[in-house]
């Protein structure tokens, strides 16, 4: 007897169906994230294309990380909001598709794009004199557009490899959107096939900007500490540690959401893991970056007296 490809038309995304009391509190809290992190994130982005002095390599990728995090929420937290308002937890099969595509693409430029902020900062405290050559904005242009066009690629293969596989038996996603794991859970193809083939690029993806990263923060430290005053390893410091913070956020996230032993597995850690990195790192990074930035106070102290002018 021939078998039949079965695949199902839609998905439904689950949520916080076990909350079915919070609903209403949970989407104006969700609300409150996403008003404050495209709030935020425009008003860097703005700020770094408007001002003249942030025409510069390291602010380059702030703008490219402002636009990943908006992008971030913006593909979880609609559905979301709109799941707790209307209780409609109905997604097509290619809107399904469509997030799998978006989260792989931002995942992977984001870890590329911290790695070469970390790089970045390598050059500036390491090689100050050559920072204009290593890191002019040509470079910081090219480099960008590299982090996207590996992500795009990455995506187009990771969206590839889940759509054909068929879903025959139950269509309900027991998470905030449709990621890659709870969907080749749901899947009745044999999934190991597929596994092989992420894990290689997955693998050179986590591995190579990890690294990088580490090898620059590894001479950053140490280039620190050869600094004799105190006062100018603090202000050396500082000058990174927005991005280190936003690093350790990151990876710390990622790292508890995929390296997690099968044996430990829990879908309500993985939507605590999603709340972290689609909703609220993306809220804080314009704070962490602003607040510790100098030039950004200044720039806007300007617009303010500007704007009361």
């Amino acid at each position: 007897m021939e078998e039949t490809n079965f695949t199902v038309k839609y998905f439904v995304l689950l949520g916080f169906h076990e909350l079915p009391n919070f609903q209403m509190s949970l989407f104006f809290i969700f609300l409150s994230i996403y008003v404050a992190t495209l709030v935020g994130n425009s008003l860097t982005t703005c700020l770094f294309c408007l001002d003249h002095h942030f025409h510069s390599p390291m602010y380059i990728f702030l703008c490219n990380m402002s636009v990943l995090d908006m992008s971030f929420t913006t593909m979880v937290l609609p559905k979301l909001l709109d799941i707790f308002l209307t209780g409609d937890n109905v997604i097509s099969y290619n809107g399904c598709m469509t997030q799998v595509f978006l989260f792989v693409m931002l995942m992977v430029t984001e870890y590329l794009i911290l790695a070469a902020m970390a790089y970045d900062r390598y050059v500036a405290i390491c090689l100050p004199l050559r920072y204009s050559h290593f890191m002019s904005l040509q470079v910081c242009f090219r480099m960008s557009l590299i982090s996207w066009s590996i992500g795009i690629l990455d995506a187009i293969l990771y969206s590839i490899l889940i759509s054909s596989c068929r879903f025959c038996g139950s269509n309900k996603v027991d998470h905030l959107f449709c990621d890659m794991k709870p969907l080749m859970m749901l899947s009745c193809s044999d999934t190991r096939t597929i596994e092989m083939v992420i894990l290689g690029p997955s693998a050179v993806i986590g591995f190579v900007p990890s690294l990088l990263t580490l090898v620059s923060y590894t001479c950053i430290i140490l280039s620190i500490l050869k600094i004799h005053s105190k006062e100018a390893r603090l202000k050396t410091f500082s000058t990174c540690s927005s991005h280190l913070t936003v690093i350790l956020l990151f990876y710390g996230t990622v790292l508890g959401m995929y390296m997690r032993p099968k044996s430990s597995y829990s879908m309500d850690q993985d939507k605590v893991f999603a709340i972290l990195y689609a909703g609220v790192i993306p809220m804080l990074n314009p704070l962490i970056y602003s607040l510790k930035n100098q030039e950004v106070k200044n720039a806007l102290r300007r617009i303010r007296k500007q704007i009361f002018r």
